[in-house]
């Protein structure tokens, strides 16, 4: 399953073939300083593969969202998502709405203003299934590019609204390169430390006169966490 799926990202990132401005990401799990320009939208889909055990490849999670984003300033914007999951268990497989995500970005300054580039990240979920509680999700975003090289650090707050939800504390890192004005190639790092869930892995990002993709795989380094996880984005600015 898990090599179909791979051949499947491979072909889907380098048929592609076609500027980007707007949101272009070197990382699938990890935000940059960026926001959209003022005026701008984009529309962007994930595709989101989870193995939790290798060996039992047939157990999987397929996620899709649909994203929706504008600039409202050159400096803060906002988007929503729309979710739907595919669960596989030994062939039987449960497609569903899986409820809606609304965000926003905010970057303090302009790029290269400091030492550390700041942006503040806030997102609201609201599942499908009405007996969940609701969630939110704040990242604190510190990236700094040196010459082609990028790194990004998101230090990761989730909580559910209720009077006693529980906060996990996570993260996301990525290191990239650019290698010339269409790749961005690098490593990503994502993970929980509530829960001690960790994995690391290689990234690729593609940009085209038209839009722009990126490629993730993570490998769970413990137990505790998912065997692979892969992700592919693709976003087209209008």
């Amino acid at each position: 399953m898990f090599k179909r799926l791979l051949v499947s990202f491979g072909l889907a990132f380098f048929a592609l073939t076609s500027i980007c401005f707007a949101d272009r990401r070197a990382y699938v799990w990890t935000y940059e300083y960026v926001t959209m320009p003022k005026g701008a939208s984009e529309l962007e889909y994930y595709f989101t593969s989870e193995v939790p055990d290798n060996n039992s490849s047939n157990k999987n999670t397929l996620k899709h969202w649909l994203e929706y984003e504008y600039g409202l300033t050159s400096h803060w914007d906002a988007a929503i998502y729309q979710q739907f999951t595919n669960k596989n268990n030994q062939g039987d497989h449960h497609f569903k709405y899986d409820g809606f995500k609304i965000r926003t970005r905010y970057r303090l300054a302009k790029k290269n203003a400091y030492p550390i580039d700041t942006l503040i990240y806030l997102e609201y979920k609201r599942s499908s299934d009405f007996s969940k509680p609701h969630e939110i999700e704040a990242k604190l975003i510190l990236a700094k590019d040196i010459g082609n090289f990028n790194v990004s650090y998101n230090q990761i707050f989730e909580r559910d609204l209720e009077r006693v939800g529980k906060t996990d504390f996570a993260y996301a890192v990525g290191l990239s390169r650019s290698c010339g004005q269409h790749l961005k190639f690098g490593v990503e790092s994502k993970g929980s430390y509530s829960d001690k869930r960790f994995g690391v892995g290689p990234t690729f990002s593609y940009q085209g006169n038209k839009y722009w993709s990126a490629l993730g795989i993570i490998f769970g380094t413990n137990q505790d966490s998912d065997d692979i996880q892969s992700r592919f984005i693709i976003g087209i600015p209008f």
